[in-house]
């Protein structure tokens, strides 16, 4: 039993950790593109961001509704990988010693 609570364990942080990597990869294509780096008429490209976007979108949605309008600054990425920190810490800690209290 403890190794299944161990690899639930290594799987939400293992998640959270890839959350984390594709919100920094697209915040950092969208400033290449606003900067004109990447051309967006290129089919790879384009079908890369538009990928990203379907993976982040349900994320910030709800921190969309949440935050003010501020025009062309969207804050709901930093406000996501804030949440996604605050999850890999204590709370994957507090998860999995309550997952060890439940089975003891």
């Amino acid at each position: 039993m403890y190794e299944l609570l161990n690899a639930l364990n290594g799987i939400v942080y293992i998640v959270l950790e890839a959350v984390w990597w594709i919100i920094i990869v697209q915040a950092v294509l969208s400033w290449l593109i606003a900067f004109n780096v990447i051309n967006t008429s290129n089919e790879y490209v384009r079908n890369g961001l538009y990928a990203l976007d379907r993976m982040t979108e349900p994320l910030y949605r709800p921190v969309r509704k949440v935050l003010p309008d501020l025009g062309a600054l969207d804050l709901s990425p930093m406000v996501v990988l804030l949440v996604v920190i605050i999850l890999q810490g204590p709370v994957r800690t507090n998860l999995f010693g309550a997952l060890m209290r439940a089975v003891a």
